[in-house]
């Protein structure tokens, strides 16, 4: 039933909602599942060190999967993540090579584009709003998917960047001890901070009363705009994180960058328990929903799927999500 949230209050303090552990603890034994299953395509799959060379590919995706838990649990949607990382990608590369900024000046160039973005997402939902449109989020955002990508297009003129610093690709391409992938660890870092806002904050707790329930969370006086500008604008800023990440580890930026990241990211949030409508779900459950996307497509790699079929099995799981995700709301 729509408006119940991710916690709630017993004796002994705040508890999780049944619904959403429930999901939690189901991805967990796919996630196991997976592994068994999987094994016996390539003697590879279960070496410790491939494993977690696998999770550097999955950090891009789990960046915009992070933003858009939050974005998603307002009850909205951000379909233009994936056009942010291309924009923010040509933006890193051609402020670099032809704009002469050190790389870590145009790498900040990038994540203030990204934020930008994000925060022209919001602010176009609220003017539209306080106009008295609808403003759907799904509209909204699907015209700047369209602007976004043609500006990464306009900037590089279809341009590629290549041949970017040493030091640069220590970010995407580095290992901590020379075990966990830097990119792995800064996403674990920002997951854990976020999941810490979410569960811990008044901040997070406005989240999820916005979308359970927007009139009532304007009613109890909660700043509604401020909450919106925030989690697009978060979304915007990850999604330009990404592109950084990713720039580093193929030492390229183009304009296709993130192209399909937006739907990846969707699969991974509602996969693991968010739900479209807004209001429950955890950062928790996204990353078991991303380890599992990322078990998956790494087993089906090494058994040497080709990615057309692999996506297919994919927008499957997107599918099963979205079928679980209305039985839960009956």
């Amino acid at each position: 039933m729509r408006g119940k949230g991710l916690l709630r209050r017993g004796k002994g303090g705040i508890r999780r909602h049944p619904a959403l552990a429930g999901r939690e603890a189901a991805l967990l034994v796919l996630i196991g599942a997976a592994l068994v299953g999987l094994s016996p395509l390539s003697p590879q799959f279960l070496v410790p060190a491939n494993l977690l060379e696998m999770s550097r590919n999955g950090v891009e995706v789990g960046l915009l999967a992070l933003g858009m838990t939050l974005v998603i649990l307002t009850g909205g949607i951000d379909l233009s993540v994936g056009s942010i990382m291309g924009l923010a990608a040509v933006t890193l590369g051609m402020s670099w090579r032809y704009g002469g900024l050190p790389i870590e000046a145009a790498a900040g160039v990038a994540l203030a584009v990204g934020l930008g973005a994000g925060l022209l997402n919001g602010l176009l939902m609220v003017l539209l709003r306080e106009r008295g449109g609808a403003a759907p989020a799904l509209i909204v955002t699907l015209a700047t998917l369209a602007v976004y990508r043609g500006l990464a297009y306009g900037v590089s003129r279809s341009r590629d960047v290549h041949g970017f610093p040493d030091s640069f690709a220590m970010l995407g391409q580095g290992s901590v001890l020379g075990i966990l992938p830097a990119p792995t660890l800064l996403w674990l870092l920002l997951a854990a901070l976020l999941a810490l806002v979410l569960e811990r904050t008044s901040l997070g707790r406005g989240v999820r009363a916005l979308g359970a329930n927007e009139a009532a969370a304007r009613l109890s006086g909660l700043p509604v705009d401020g909450i919106r500008f925030f989690v697009y604008g978060l979304s915007g800023l990850l999604a330009g994180l990404a592109a950084v990440v990713y720039v580093s580890r193929v030492s390229t930026a183009k304009a296709d960058t993130g192209l399909g990241y937006e739907l990846a990211a969707i699969t991974v949030v509602v996969l693991g328990g968010t739900r479209l409508t807004g209001g429950q779900g955890s950062l928790l459950g996204t990353a078991l929903g991303l380890a599992l996307i990322h078990i998956v497509q790494y087993g089906l790699t090494l058994a040497g799927l080709k990615s057309d079929r692999q996506a297919v099995i994919l927008s499957a799981l997107l599918i099963a999500a979205v079928w679980l995700d209305r039985r839960r709301e009956e």
